[in-house]
């Protein structure tokens, strides 16, 4: 018997597990539902966006799937390492043994949605963009949508529909969770990360420029206050990333003119300000700075139809760029899952939720407290990671790989990965 599923949210876990189900044979018809429009065909903003890097968890989940990991690194780059810009101009490069590819969120889920479209027709799968989920009701399996496509008739706003599977991909904000909620010893914790974000977008860099912007190295930038700049080539020649700021520290918040960003980023970042245009300093100025939430919860199913995954089930800071990697990696997991029960839904969802949340939790604590905003800290941070680097390497049965190494360059479970660096967590934590 076939089983209708429902995915909610078209982002990079719920199109990839579309994936995943449609290739199992013909068991499965999938509707995936998202409140944006199809990035295929609108021009996307770059308000929000930023680019994200893929490492070994990510790029293995997506390799299980013919063609994809292939497609992905196509319009990606591959980063080496990383270079440390110091406040007396002088550089400090962290290299890796395993580069990861790094490319636009948005660009990622129009691949995969292209790739997915091409394998299968709506015999099987059927797009629906520019439906809000609104309401949704376990016991009688339906869930319920509205138009929000401009061209959208009065009688054409509501959509209710019927599922025998319902997965909610819908991000950090799920509404798919907050019925959760009603439902008996459901555990739910949000806290919002403590700095906040505003994306930047620069013009291909002068090549008279005095300072190293080698290309296929991530570039960072870090103040005494926390305050964090990254940026990434892209194949295009430009670069592009993120300002991370303290939400206390509201000096990136209040400027208010063209002229006062270019004098911040002169004075605090001179290089990045070298590279800052005035069109980028005004679209800088208009950006809302953009909240990050963590999510926690006790489990991440319902009954024997219902799945959280990604940002819905274990929303995590930026700081240790995992987000997307874990959300992939959810997907597999639940694939091996459905491999080992013969796609008996009511255990694989069970040990989904039984499985996942040590790492989930774990992912959580590395993603908030890992790497400390103190300059103390963070000084003592960096010699950890040289000494544990050169143990390891002398000594790789006794000595652990370090911190970054773990979380960037490896697929060891999250939790082991918190077990190992307790000691440093904890410490972090504490300040």
């Amino acid at each position: 018997m076939i089983k209708k599923v429902a995915i909610v949210g078209a982002g990079a876990s719920g199109v990839l597990l579309a994936h995943y189900l449609l290739r199992r044979d013909d068991r499965y018809q999938v509707d995936l539902y998202d409140r944006l429009s199809d990035p295929r065909i609108i021009e996307f903003s770059n308000a929000r966006t930023f680019p994200i890097s893929l490492t070994e968890r990510g790029m293995k989940a997506l390799g299980r799937i013919a063609g994809l990991e292939t497609a992905v690194r196509a319009i990606g780059l591959e980063m080496s390492g990383t270079i440390f810009h110091q406040p007396n101009g002088k550089t400090r490069v962290k290299s890796r043994q395993k580069p990861l590819v790094t490319l636009d969120r948005t660009n990622l889920v129009i691949t995969l949605l292209n790739e997915l479209t091409e394998q299968y027709d709506n015999s099987r799968l059927n797009l629906h963009f520019d439906r809000v989920c609104t309401a949704v009701d376990f016991a009688a399996k339906t869930i319920t949508f509205q138009s929000t496509a401009p061209t959208s008739e009065p009688t054409d706003t509501d959509l209710t529909v019927d599922y025998d599977l319902l997965i909610g991909a819908d991000g950090a904000r799920s509404v798919v969770r907050s019925y959760f909620l009603n439902t008996e010893l459901f555990e739910f914790e949000q806290k919002y990360v403590s700095t906040d974000y505003k994306s930047i977008i620069l013009p291909r860099p002068d090549r008279a420029l005095d300072f190293n912007l080698e290309s296929g190295k991530i570039h960072s930038w870090r103040s005494d206050d926390g305050t964090f700049v990254v940026l990434l080539h892209q194949p295009d020649g430009s670069m592009s990333g993120v300002i991370l700021f303290p939400r206390l520290n509201q000096e990136v918040a209040n400027l208010s003119t063209p002229e006062q960003v270019q004098q911040f980023f002169h004075k605090r970042f001179p290089e990045v300000g070298q590279m800052m245009p005035a069109s980028e300093a005004e679209a800088f100025l208009v950006r809302s700075p953009s909240r990050i939430l963590t999510i926690r919860c006790n489990r991440y199913h319902h009954g024997d139809s219902v799945l959280i995954i990604g940002d819905a089930a274990h929303s995590v800071s930026p700081s240790i760029g995992q987000g997307c990697n874990a959300a992939l990696e959810d997907v597999a997991i639940l694939d091996e899952l459905l491999d080992e029960y013969a796609d008996n839904w009511a255990e694989a969802i069970a040990q989904f939720t039984l499985r996942r949340q040590a790492d989930a939790h774990a992912l959580v604590e590395l993603g908030d407290y890992s790497f400390p905003s103190s300059s103390g800290l963070f000084i003592e941070f960096v010699l950890r990671e040289q000494l544990a680097t050169t143990l390891h390497q002398l000594f790789p049965d006794r000595c652990s790989p370090s911190l970054s190494e773990l979380v960037f360059e490896s697929s060891v479970p999250y939790s082991e990965i918190l077990d190992a660096y307790q000691g440093w967590i904890s410490k972090v934590k504490k300040r």
